[in-house]
C-alpha cells in the first residue's frame, strides 16, 4: 500500500506541475452548467455583437448538454428536467438564429415548457431576463424597490444587510425595475406563444406608493455602487450575472452600447470563456486564486518542498494577490485593515474567509523566513479572525449578514442570495487553520466560540450542512478536521459524526453525495462514489484517529484504484453557489483533495 500511495502522490504532483501557468497560478475551470452560456448568446444578440464563432460554439455546448428526453437539468440525477435551465436554453438557442422553433427537437422543448405553465412558471432570474429583453412586462412580485438604496445604515433593514453577492445582483435589478427597461433583439425570437396565463401581460403597476424618496439620489447611488466595484477586467466584482445585469442597468441610465464601460464589461465576460471537451463554456467567474491556494498547500502537505520552483512561483502569485483595498466587508467590520484574499484572478476588493485561510496555509513556511510574507501573514490572520460572527461561527464574505426575515421574502433562493450566515464549512476550515497553523486551541475565546457553534449546529444524524460544497460530507469533513485541529474535547460530537461517515461508506470503499442533498436539506446518496467525496470523508477519519481503520484503508484503496478515472462521477458537481440555482464542477478538485488526503495518510500512518 505504501508504495502505491507514494506512486499516486507523485503522479498527481507531476500533473499539477505540468498544468501550472508561467505566472505561478492554476486556471482549472470553474464549470457551472449552461445558464451562463445561454445568457452570453442573448447578450451578444441584443447588443448586436456579431461574434458568430463564440455564439455558434456556445450553441454547440448547450445542445451537447441535453438529456435523452431533449431537455436540460442542473445536475445529472436531478429528479426531472429543470424548468428554468430548459427555458434559458430554449430562449438562447432561438436567439442564436442557429435553431428554429419549428425544429423537431425544439418543438419537444416547447411542449414541455407549455405543459409546465409557460413563462408564468419562470423563476425570478429568468423572469428578469425576459423582462430586460422585452419578452414580458416587468414582474410585480419583486420584493425590493429603489428606495432601498437610500435607507441609512442605522435602519433595521438596508442595502448592506444583504450579502455582497446579493447586492451585486440586486442593485442593477433595482435600476432596471424602476426604469421598466427593456431592449428587445430586433429580428430575434418572440416567446409570447409561451404565455399560457394571458393575465400575466396585463401588469400595470407603477410603484407610485414607493415614490416618497429622492429617486434621482437613489439612482445615482445605485449607479455609483456598480462603477466603484468594476474590476480591472471590466466585470462587476468578477461575477457573470452581476456584470450581465450591470450592462443593461447602465443602458437604462442612458449609457450607449458603445460606452467604454459597457464594451469593457462585455470583453471581461468574453475573457471568462474556456474550452471543455471541445465545447466552449462561459465561466461564472474564474477560480485561479482558489485553485492556487489549495494546490500549493496540498502539494506541501504531500511532501513537495517549499523551496521547489512550483511552490515558490505559486506563493509569489498569492503574495501579489492579497487584497489591500477596502471592500464592502468593512461596513460591518470597520476597525480592521484589509488583508484577505479573493477567489478569482481579477478580484481586488471582494475577499472571503475561505480563500484567505487557504492562502495563509500555503504561505505559512514562507512567513517564518521572509518579511514580505510575514507581513502578509499577519494582515491575513488578523483579518480572518476579525470576520468571526457574534454567534461564534464564520461567514464567507461579511460579518453580520444573517437577518432571518430576508430568507422569508418571495425571492428565488432568498436564503442563499441575500444572506451570508455562519456555516459549518467556513467555521470548521477556519478552526482547522487556527489549530494547525497558528497553534491556537480550545482555550482561546474565539476558538471556543467556534467550537460551540459547530456543536450546536450538528445535525441529528451526526453530519453538518456544508454551504459551499456538496454537502453533508463536505460539512462533516470541515467540522471534524476543525474540531480535531483545535483539540476539542467534544468527544460525543466527534464520535457521532464518525459513526455517520462510516455508515454511509459505499461497498466499493468510496463515498458519494447527490446535489439533491442541497435541495432537500438532508443527506441523499449519489449511488456511486466520487474521488472528491471519498477524499473528504477519508481525510476527516484520518484526522480523528491515531490508528488506521478498515474504513480508512478501503477509502484509500478507492482513491488509488480510481485516481485516473474520467467519467460522470469525476465531472459531477461538488460545489454549489445557490441551492436549486447553480452547481459547480471544480476541475481542480480531482487532484487537490485526493493529494491532500494521501499526504495526510502517509504522514500519519506511514
Amino acid at each position: 500500500m505504501r508504495a502505491k500511495v507514494e506512486s499516486e502522490i507523485n503522479r498527481i504532483v507531476r500533473t499539477l506541475k505540468n498544468d501550472q501557468l508561467p505566472g505561478g497560478d492554476w486556471d482549472y475551470t470553474f464549470e457551472t452548467g449552461i445558464t451562463t452560456d445561454a445568457y452570453m448568446i442573448i447578450l451578444l444578440r441584443v447588443m448586436k455583437n456579431h461574434n458568430e464563432e463564440l455564439i455558434r460554439s456556445l450553441v454547440e455546448r448547450i445542445l451537447s448538454k441535453r438529456e435523452s428526453d431533449g431537455l436540460w437539468k442542473l445536475f445529472p440525477d436531478e429528479e426531472e428536467a429543470n424548468f428554468n435551465v430548459t427555458l434559458d436554453a430554449y430562449y438562447a438557442l432561438l436567439s442564436s438564429g442557429y435553431k428554429s422553433a419549428n425544429d423537431p427537437d425544439m418543438r419537444i422543448v416547447k411542449r414541455y415548457l407549455l405543459s409546465k405553465g409557460g413563462l408564468a412558471n419562470a423563476g425570478m432570474f429568468s423572469k428578469i431576463l425576459l423582462a430586460i429583453t422585452g419578452q414580458i412586462p416587468w414582474p410585480n412580485d419583486y420584493p425590493f424597490t429603489l428606495e432601498f438604496m437610500v435607507q441609512p445604515l442605522s435602519t433595521p433593514l438596508n442595502i448592506f444587510d444583504i450579502s455582497v453577492f446579493g447586492r451585486s445582483n440586486l442593485i442593477p435589478i433595482l435600476i432596471l425595475a424602476d426604469k421598466k427597461f427593456s431592449l428587445k433583439n430586433s429580428g430575434g425570437p418572440d416567446l409570447s406563444d409561451l404565455l399560457v396565463d394571458r393575465s400575466y401581460v396585463d401588469y400595470n403597476y407603477d410603484g407610485s406608493e414607493h415614490q416618497r424618496y429622492d429617486k434621482a439620489l437613489a439612482l445615482k447611488k445605485a449607479e455609483q455602487y456598480m462603477l466603484d466595484r468594476i474590476e480591472p477586467d471590466g466585470t462587476f466584482l468578477n461575477y457573470f450575472s452581476a456584470t450581465f445585469l450591470m450592462i443593461f442597468a447602465l443602458m437604462a441610465l442612458g449609457y450607449t452600447k458603445n460606452h467604454p464601460v459597457i464594451t469593457k464589461a462585455i470583453k471581461g465576460l468574453e475573457s471568462m470563456r474556456v474550452t471543455i471537451d471541445g465545447f466552449t463554456h462561459m465561466q461564472y467567474t474564474t477560480a485561479n486564486i482558489w485553485n492556487t491556494t489549495l494546490i500549493s498547500h496540498a502539494m506541501q502537505a504531500a511532501g513537495v518542498l517549499p523551496s521547489s520552483e512550483t511552490v515558490q512561483k505559486a506563493n509569489h502569485y498569492l503574495l501579489q494577490k492579497q487584497q489591500l483595498l477596502y471592500g464592502d466587508w468593512v461596513v460591518h467590520n470597520p476597525d480592521t485593515l484589509p488583508g484577505g484574499w479573493g477567489f478569482s484572478n481579477s478580484n481586488t476588493i471582494n475577499p472571503d474567509v475561505d480563500d484567505s485561510t487557504a492562502a495563509l496555509r500555503a504561505i505559512k513556511h514562507f512567513a517564518k523566513r521572509n518579511p514580505d510574507y510575514r507581513g502578509a501573514w499577519d494582515r491575513g490572520s488578523i483579518w480572518v479572525m476579525s470576520m468571526q460572527n457574534s454567534d461564534g461561527g464564520w461567514p464567507a464574505f461579511e460579518r453580520g449578514i444573517d437577518n432571518k426575515l430576508l430568507s422569508a421574502l418571495p425571492l428565488q433562493g432568498a436564503e442563499y442570495l441575500l444572506l451570508d450566515p455562519s456555516s459549518a464549512d467556513l467555521t470548521g476550515r477556519t478552526l482547522e487553520f487556527f489549530g494547525s497553523f497558528t497553534k491556537l486551541n480550545k482555550t482561546h475565546p474565539s476558538v471556543k466560540a467556534g467550537i460551540n457553534w459547530l456543536v450546536n449546529n450538528q445535525k441529528d444524524d451526526g453530519s453538518w450542512y456544508g454551504r459551499w460544497g456538496i454537502c453533508y460530507i463536505y460539512g462533516a469533513w470541515s467540522a471534524l478536521t476543525g474540531l480535531r485541529a483545535v483539540r476539542s474535547m467534544e468527544q460525543e460530537t466527534i464520535s457521532k459524526a464518525i459513526r455517520w461517515l462510516k455508515k454511509i461508506q459505499n461497498e466499493d470503499g468510496g463515498w458519494g453525495e447527490s446535489c439533491n442533498s442541497d435541495i432537500k436539506r438532508t443527506y441523499v446518496p449519489l449511488g456511486a462514489s466520487t474521488l472528491t467525496h471519498t477524499a473528504w470523508a477519508v481525510d476527516a477519519l484520518i484526522a480523528c484517529t491515531d490508528e488506521s481503520s478498515p474504513e480508512i484503508e478501503r477509502g484509500i484503496q478507492f482513491l488509488l484504484d480510481n485516481g485516473e478515472k474520467d467519467d460522470w462521477t469525476t465531472a459531477y458537481p461538488k460545489g454549489q453557489g445557490m441551492a436549486g440555482g447553480f452547481y459547480i464542477h471544480y476541475h481542480s478538485y480531482r487532484y487537490i483533495w485526493p493529494l491532500l488526503t494521501l499526504g495526510h495518510y502517509r504522514r500519519k500512518f506511514g
